[in-house]
């Protein structure tokens, strides 16, 4: 999935556990888990916004867009390698 979930990083910087984290936003663990390892399919703006808020950031600061390479592209780029070199 090109969306990637951070709150791993901001979890660091304020020195939180993950339950600390679920019970200050209002969602159990488990749903937090599934969000933080990059599973979910969508996330309620209330629940990003609640997040941002228990952590102070921004919701950039937890999510981030990464290009997706095409099936394929990793070998294609060792074989041009292979070529050229």
């Amino acid at each position: 999935m090109p969306i990637s979930v951070d709150i791993d990083v901001m979890l660091a910087r304020r020195k939180m556990s993950v339950g600390e984290l679920a019970d200050r936003v209002g969602i159990t663990p488990a749903n937090l888990a599934v969000l933080k390892n990059g599973r979910a399919k969508a996330v309620r703006f209330a629940t990003l916004a609640a997040l941002c808020e228990v952590l102070r950031c921004q919701p950039g600061d937890l999510l981030r867009w990464e290009a997706e390479e095409p099936e394929g592209a990793e070998g294609a780029e060792r074989a041009e390698a292979a070529v050229d070199g």
